[in-house]
């Protein structure tokens, strides 16, 4: 008897490695300092580990309701609340998903049919147009602006057709670290008003907001929420992106829709670490206090940047870092991420890699969520050039 393997078409036959994956890949084989891929090298609170085991020991070890435990969706609702002005019911409109990468998924499998098209901004965070491709729908990519990464509404309301069935939204924003305005969310709101476009709000870095600034979420715009499903990530927020654990809130009509999939998708999440992070959450401090924590590492990675060839573009949010390479090489992006980590040392991102089309203009990601010593020791690198 012959042993084959069937062979079946791919339904992402243009899909391979993520350049994340690769860089960091690379950075291990080359003993480089990684701050490519975007998770911290440092630990979380020890309390909200504390609260977690806690949480074991009193037996919290089997499955939680579909939508997730009602004290961690209580707790994320009362903090929109507070913080946005937008009270979303917790038996509803909230529900606690597997990461935010599986919730935009669920959101998009949810929404999309097959020929919907769904508008993304570039450069944008690299699993949007799979998930949109697997939905059986058309991804319309509208880039921002170059340089500045400030959306062009013009071009927007240009992409928007009788078949727009979800626009994507992040801020904010991965890979450029700029946030979005009011002024910007307001002109969003009049542009979405008159059509059935629905909203995907990636919020995932709401907590990490610079100099003084306010995170815009779409739940502080009438006019967004009622269309929006907003994406927060507790992964983000607390250090712990490998528990990924994430949260949707949405009105209770397109709630009902997510959850049809959500049930069907991962049904629900670790039970232990919801009830953990519902304790932990009754001390606003710590996500309160997280912009003045990044805000310290953005200056100190930039202070010593400063005395490199790099050209640094502002960084208003995240905890990521773009700089021009133009004044250090003539090489393009990726390959000059290749040379960095495999020469120098240090690993970063092109931001090629986020664009449809791999529009290059010199420019990549540094993430500066790591221990004061990483930042310290690629910048001895860096300062090599």
């Amino acid at each position: 008897m012959t042993v084959v393997t069937p062979a079946f078409p791919s339904k992402l036959p243009n899909v391979g490695t993520t350049i994340f994956s690769v860089m960091s890949a690379l950075a291990n084989q080359h003993q480089a300092v990684n701050l490519g891929q975007g998770f911290p090298d440092f630990g979380c609170d020890p309390k909200l580990v504390d609260a977690v085991t806690a949480a074991m020991q009193a037996g919290h070890n089997q499955y939680p309701p579909m939508p997730g435990m009602p004290q961690l969706r209580e707790a994320v609702a009362s903090k929109m609340q507070a913080l946005h002005g937008c009270r979303y019911d917790a038996n509803s409109e909230i529900t606690i998903t597997a990461g935010a990468t599986q919730a935009i998924l669920t959101v998009i499998l949810a929404t999309v049919h097959a020929g919907d098209e769904v508008i993304v901004l570039d450069p944008c965070y690299d699993s949007y147009a799979p998930n949109i491709e697997l939905a059986g729908g058309t991804c319309v990519r509208v880039p921002l602006t170059p340089g500045t990464f400030r959306p062009d509404f013009a071009k927007i309301a240009a992409a928007i057709t009788p078949q727009t069935r979800l626009l994507i939204v992040n801020t904010p924003h991965n890979p450029s670290a700029t946030i979005w305005s009011a002024d910007e969310m307001r002109q969003l709101e009049a542009l979405l008003a008159p059509t059935n476009v629905l909203l995907i709000s990636d919020e995932v870095y709401e907590h990490m907001v610079f100099d003084g600034a306010q995170h815009e979420s779409a739940a502080r715009f009438a006019g967004l929420a009622a269309r929006a499903f907003i994406v927060s990530s507790f992964g983000k927020t607390y250090h712990v992106t490998g528990w990924k654990v994430g949260t949707v809130a949405a009105p209770a009509a397109l709630m009902a829709e997510f959850r049809k999939v959500h049930q069907f998708n991962v049904f629900t999440v670790n039970t232990p670490m919801q009830v953990g992070l519902a304790t932990y959450m009754a001390d606003p401090a710590p996500y309160l206090e997280l912009s003045a924590f990044y805000q310290r590492k953005r200056d100190l990675f930039a202070l010593g940047l400063r005395d490199t060839r790099f050209k640094l573009l502002p960084t208003t949010g995240t905890y990521f870092q773009c700089v021009g390479i133009s004044a250090v090489t003539e090489l393009n992006e990726s390959d000059f991420c290749q040379w960095l980590v495999k020469e120098v040392g240090v690993a970063a991102i092109p931001l090629s890699a986020f664009y449809g089309n791999g529009f290059d203009q010199k420019v990549i990601r540094f993430c500066f969520a790591k221990k004061d010593e990483t930042l310290q020791a690629a910048l001895e690198r860096l300062r090599k050039l």
